[in-house]
């Protein structure tokens, strides 16, 4: 009668569970870095897209201020006036001192 050898394995089944557990948890780690990684690529894109349209919004806000100062200077109000036919009468204008 001849007995069946068992082979004996090198590795326990606590042992392949260790490693199975590494490489999933490997493979996971992996994932979410890839994913976190691209969740953070386009948060930036947006954010410099964003800097962009407020860079932008600044220039045409600096352009319209620059506008107004033109429209509002002493010289254009004048000429308004006396194209209106109203005359300019430094009498009436009163000054408001606003450091008190």
């Amino acid at each position: 009668m001849a007995k069946k050898k068992q082979k004996k394995s090198k590795i326990t089944k606590g042992e392949r569970l260790l490693y199975v557990t590494a490489v999933f948890s490997f493979v996971l780690m992996l994932g979410l870095k890839i994913f976190c990684g691209a969740s953070i690529g386009e948060m930036k894109m947006s954010i410099e897209e964003t800097k962009y349209k407020i860079d932008t919004q600044e220039k045409t806000n600096e352009s319209l201020t620059m506008k107004v100062n033109e429209l509002t200077s002493f010289e254009n109000v004048k000429k308004v006036v006396e194209e209106m036919g109203l005359a300019y009468n430094n009498d009436n204008i009163i000054v408001v001192d606003s450091r008190r």
